[in-house]
């Protein structure tokens, strides 16, 4: 019987933590799926394929052992899913605001920025949403003074603000 090394103990300690996340992730999976098909759905974004993004099949391969092949089968689904949900979250960034972040030295902006619109380019801004209502830029729309309302009301809470 061979003795238990220091890496072994290492990769063994780490098993519960990294299993444990599998919950999460199936709950984050359904729910971001009900999100993915209603509201893309009723904003008229076509539906990312989740099957180019979520691919399990490093299981079959003959060499690995049955952990290796578990193991492989949890991490195509994982980075997968998040990979798959990286894509839902940019086609929602991309139709509510396309407007890229606040250049810095200490942000890596993400890919799907490459086309959104500069930072602090309204007229930009109004050219390419000025055809969707949810998007009308107005001195005082409803909806801003409400939320003026609840901010100021958190702010009080937090007791961080006027």
């Amino acid at each position: 019987m061979e003795a238990i090394t220091y890496q072994d103990l290492k990769h063994l300690v780490s098993v519960p933590f990294i299993w444990m996340m599998v919950i999460p992730l199936v709950i984050l999976d359904i729910f971001a799926e009900i999100y993915h098909h209603v509201c893309f759905s009723l904003y008229g974004i076509p539906l990312i394929e989740r099957s180019k993004y979520i691919k399990v099949d490093r299981h079959k391969l003959e060499y690995l052992g049955p952990i290796d092949k578990i193991n492989c089968a949890y991490c195509g689904y994982a980075n997968g899913l998040l990979h798959y949900l990286t894509e839902i979250a940019a086609a929602t960034e991309k139709y509510w605001c396309g407007i890229k972040h606040k250049p810095s030295a200490d942000f890596i902006p993400p890919k799907h920025h490459a086309d959104f619109i500069e930072y602090g380019d309204r007229r930009a801004f109004e050219r390419r949403y000025a055809s969707k209502p949810e998007h009308k830029v107005s001195a005082r729309q409803p909806w801003s003074e409400l939320l003026d309302k609840v901010l100021h009301g958190v702010r009080q809470a937090l007791s961080i603000g006027n």
